[in-house]
């Protein structure tokens, strides 16, 4: 079994390396070599009994050119053997119970006690106080693949809106350097920590009231889930993982647990953010929502359970 996590890393090397460094015969070159090059994912691909992805959509996408970094035609000829089994998260340690790192621990059953979290992140990242505005974390990589291209071209947007946003990540220079130029501009509504730390991230995710993350695509991601499990509400792409784990909001029947987009574009993005920034201000929506995303499973129990069946329908 091949679990291919992000197809655009695809172990390319020069085609003399198939031989002389890894000693392959030239009877199973064919197997290695890409577009005259050595790819020892194709050639993973290729030999393997089964391919997995990090998620069905995620599986689903790769199969066209714009997802696929060139691989498109392989993983077609190939489909017969391709599926998707979404990661998990390790609930005993991402647990807003017991997690050392928040101001307070807390249930579903006692989100009361959530309240002391937020007020403790915007005082610890010097925003005002606020309990009753809207805060909406990011924890991520800041490049264009996290949809930071998107956050840039709307960033005075989402600020002349009535919340507050705190984003923690290092990444791209340019990203870094314009994020901290908008943050002297809205020192009163934006903190940008441009660093990464398990124990900042840990106090986002239970002091946001909700969570953005616009990637370009993503595999799997786990932040969304983490978010979720500690009752910060997902703003997210429809693409890869986001999808599989992030159900619309349904104000009607008070089912799902996120705000969604499709179109990788900013404006379809603020929307999102709009919307979800709307049903905040409806308190009995907005608590089914936090209790549906607490409630959901993130655990690697079923996720287990479909590796197994994989295993075993190879063994028959």
């Amino acid at each position: 079994v091949l679990t291919i996590h992000n197809i655009e890393f695809q172990g390319n090397m020069d085609r003399i390396c198939i031989q002389e460094v890894y000693g392959i015969p030239s009877a199973y070159e064919s197997m290695v070599e890409y577009n005259n090059c050595a790819n020892m994912l194709k050639a993973g691909i290729e030999g393997a009994d089964k391919v997995t992805t990090v998620s069905q959509t995620y599986a689903n996408e790769i199969m066209s050119p714009y997802f696929a970094y060139g691989l498109e035609d392989i993983l077609s000829r190939r489909a017969y053997k391709i599926s998707g089994i979404v990661n998990g998260i390790d609930t005993d340690v991402y647990d807003p119970k017991t997690d050392k790192a928040l101001f307070e621990n807390y249930t579903v059953r006692s989100l009361k006690k959530r309240a002391a979290n937020k007020a403790g992140l915007q005082e610890m990242l010097h925003l005002p106080v606020a309990p009753d505005k809207p805060l909406i974390g990011m924890v991520t990589r800041l490049t264009g693949q996290k949809g930071l291209d998107l956050v840039m071209e709307v960033i005075d947007d989402i600020l002349s809106m009535d919340i507050q946003l705190a984003i923690l990540g290092t990444g791209d220079w340019k990203y870094e350097t314009a994020l901290q130029e908008v943050a002297r501009r809205y020192g009163n509504k934006l903190a940008v920590i441009i660093n990464f730390s398990k124990d900042i991230a840990g106090k986002i995710y239970a002091g946001s009231d909700m969570f953005l993350m616009p990637s370009k695509f993503e595999p799997c991601g786990l932040s969304q889930m983490i978010a979720m499990r500690y009752g910060s509400v997902p703003i997210v792409r429809e693409t890869g993982g986001l999808k599989d784990t992030v159900i619309p909001f349904n104000p009607v029947e008070k089912s799902g647990r996120g705000f969604t987009f499709k179109t990788y574009n900013a404006y379809d993005m603020l929307d999102a953010i709009h919307r979800a920034v709307g049903t905040y201000y409806n308190k009995d929506e907005w608590m089914a929502c936090v209790k549906n995303a607490m409630t959901g499973e993130y655990g690697w129990e079923q996720s287990a359970a479909k590796y197994i069946e994989l295993y075993k329908s190879i063994v028959k």
